[in-house]
């Protein structure tokens, strides 16, 4: 299988799983803006591209996928999701999977107002969300939600922006400065994540892994604990059944009150998932069975052991300039 990670960062370890599972079976070709990306380091071929809001980003990373012949396409940043999608056809056309969701579900990912919009729509449990200071003054006066509450930005990732707001007067201030900012109940139950994939022959969900955040920085957990919980399972197949996912995804939850609530969905490779690859779950050989075999995997949601301890660390790659430089080429 040739498979294409796009803005590969620091997903090192991501890689390597990869190279696990498939061995000699699998050629990984990546692509970043940056040579000083480190996981350039792990992949058989590199290739420094534009920024993704270039003109030309997408016929480049299309001819890529014809010179190296590729199988499935990924990224592993929130904005890219939605361009892949929004050019499904084109990398079909080439005979290439694309691992991310359809455009509505895409879109819907990453404007986190829209989602909640579309969440309640369909009655799926969800986090309280104000798009506007106003409309959230109607409820605070009207005492349907009370402070603190949460704020973050209506786009983005990363946990960049997001923050815990004590007082009407700094809510204020922080939306005056930053109108794209959204308003949430500040949810202080049980803080969780659920690694998911939907097979992309069958459709279904045929794996899911949770996990409860010990641990969080910017850009999402760092210690998780392995659990399982029927009612989880089924939240989350239920809440599958409105969107068009295809492939992996991630899953920001809450337990409250004795009930899930869904958050979150980033539709991609999860920086956490290396906890659900370490306790069994093997999502590269689910693409493999979808993509080279082109069967459906069997479901085996919740096969894993629960008290597996997920604890995250930084490592390093050391290289030359000149290795570098020669390790990426241009397209």
């Amino acid at each position: 299988m040739n498979i294409l990670f796009c803005s590969v960062g620091r997903r090192c370890e991501l890689l390597k799983d990869f190279r696990k599972t498939l061995g000699d079976k699998i050629k990984i070709v990546v692509t970043d803006n940056s040579t000083y990306a480190p996981a350039l380091a792990f992949a058989d071929i590199s290739y420094q591209v534009p920024l993704i809001t270039d003109e030309t980003y997408i016929p480049k990373i299309l001819e890529i996928c014809k010179k190296e012949k590729i199988d499935a396409v990924t990224t592993l940043i929130d904005p890219e999701i939605s361009i892949l999608a929004e050019h499904r056809e084109e990398f079909e056309n080439l005979g290439v999977t694309v691992l991310a969701p359809y455009i509505e579900t895409a879109d819907l990912c990453f404007d986190k107002f829209k989602m909640y919009q579309y969440l309640t729509q369909k009655g799926v449990n969800t986090v309280k969300t104000y798009g506007t200071l106003e409309d959230f003054d109607k409820d605070y006066k009207d005492g349907k939600i009370t402070l603190p509450v949460f704020v973050k930005p209506r786009t983005g990732s990363g946990s960049v922006g997001a923050r815990k707001v004590e007082t009407y007067e700094l809510l204020q201030e922080l939306i005056s400065r930053d109108p794209s900012l959204i308003i949430q109940e500040l949810m202080t139950g049980k803080d969780m994540d659920a690694d998911v994939y939907v097979d992309t022959c069958s459709g279904e969900v045929v794996a899911i892994f949770s996990k409860k955040k010990i641990s969080t920085t910017i850009g999402g957990a760092n210690k998780t604990i392995s659990f399982k919980d029927q009612a989880l399972f089924d939240f989350v197949k239920d809440a599958m059944k409105v969107f068009k996912f295809n492939g992996p995804l991630d899953m920001d939850l809450f337990f409250q009150d004795g009930k899930y609530y869904l958050s979150e969905i980033n539709p991609r490779f999860g920086g956490a998932y290396l906890h659900a690859y370490g306790a069994g779950v093997d999502f590269p050989a689910f693409i493999y069975n979808n993509v080279v075999e082109k069967k459906a995997n069997r479901q085996q949601i919740g096969e894993y052991e629960e008290d597996v301890v997920m604890m995250m660390y930084d490592s390093v790659v050391i290289d030359t300039l000149a290795n570098l430089k020669g390790r990426t080429k241009e397209i």
